[in-house]
């Protein structure tokens, strides 16, 4: 009866054993690979409890969701043979399991192809454009990182990695330290050039505006003063219309006016006059 008792929990033993070398749980974010003497069989997806032959299958886990891998900066050139420092991060995933173990058997062996890729297409898209566009352009900016996550896609598409580029982004695009002052005395010399021309155009323009301003107030004036004339002439004229309206219907009277109006000019500031006794100017004076 022991030795039966004993028989019974081995079995139990190996059978638990059998059991858990048999199940294996496939979790949210990742893929199960099931390999038999080092060679994938199967693939296990979906997330949930999944069985495998013990002792002679394994498994081997690669991850589902998406991961973002930095480069190094590394040294390029633009199309003005302008020397920069280069760095940037790709965004990726594997979508095909089965493409991925087989080409690329490991997570590090896909971001060395994915360095690789990034790294060529970046090298020459830099060398399409000038070093000018690159930092101060972000619309060109933001093109050229749409072309290279384009370009590093459709490479890794085509040679069947099992992987998905989802985004490819320049991070930074600088000068090495020994061409950085060059460039910072140049960008400050085209800065002055604009701005001497600025106040060139700013000169011109109000030198215009002030000779146009002159001779619109040169032709007013001239205006007003040829309105004035005209208008002191008719006025004048229209006095002496009426004068002579007046007048001419009592000539003795305008004589008499005349005279008196004389007499207020002559005798300002009492002077002495001397006139003979029998001057008509005279007359009126001594009441004759």
């Amino acid at each position: 009866m022991k030795n039966k008792h004993w028989f019974i929990v081995a079995g139990i033993i190996i059978i638990a054993i059998l059991l858990s070398g048999s199940m294996f749980v496939v979790k949210e974010g990742q893929y199960k690979v099931v390999l038999k003497f080092g060679e994938a069989v199967r693939y296990a997806e979906t997330p949930g409890l999944k069985f495998k032959l013990p002792f002679i299958e394994n498994v081997v886990e690669l991850p589902k969701y998406q991961m973002t891998y930095e480069s190094s900066p590394t040294n390029m050139l633009t199309k003005d043979k302008k020397p920069i420092i280069v760095d940037n991060y790709t965004v990726w995933r594997i979508n095909n399991p089965k493409q991925f173990n087989q080409k690329v058997k490991s997570v590090g062996v896909g971001i060395q192809r994915i360095d690789e890729a990034v790294y060529n297409s970046v090298r020459r898209k830099l060398a399409e454009i000038n070093f000018d566009q690159i930092i101060s352009e972000n619309t060109a900016r933001g093109n050229i990182n749409d072309e290279i996550t384009k370009d590093v896609a459709d490479a890794l598409t085509r040679d069947e990695y099992g992987i998905e580029i989802i985004d490819v982004r320049i991070k930074r695009t600088d000068l090495p330290e020994s061409n950085k002052q060059s460039v910072f005395n140049r960008m400050i010399s085209d800065r002055q050039s604009i701005a001497a021309r600025y106040l060139s155009e700013g000169d011109e323009e109000s030198r215009k505006i002030t000779s146009k301003a002159d001779r619109s107030a040169t032709e007013i004036m001239a205006q007003a003063e040829a309105d004035a004339k005209k208008i002191i002439a008719e006025g004048e004229n229209e006095a002496a219309r009426i004068y002579n309206n007046a007048y001419g219907k009592n000539p003795e009277f305008y004589s008499l006016y005349r005279t008196l109006e004389s007499y207020v000019t002559t005798l300002q500031n009492e002077p002495v006059i001397m006139l003979p006794i029998d001057s008509p100017y005279a007359k009126i004076l001594l009441g004759k």
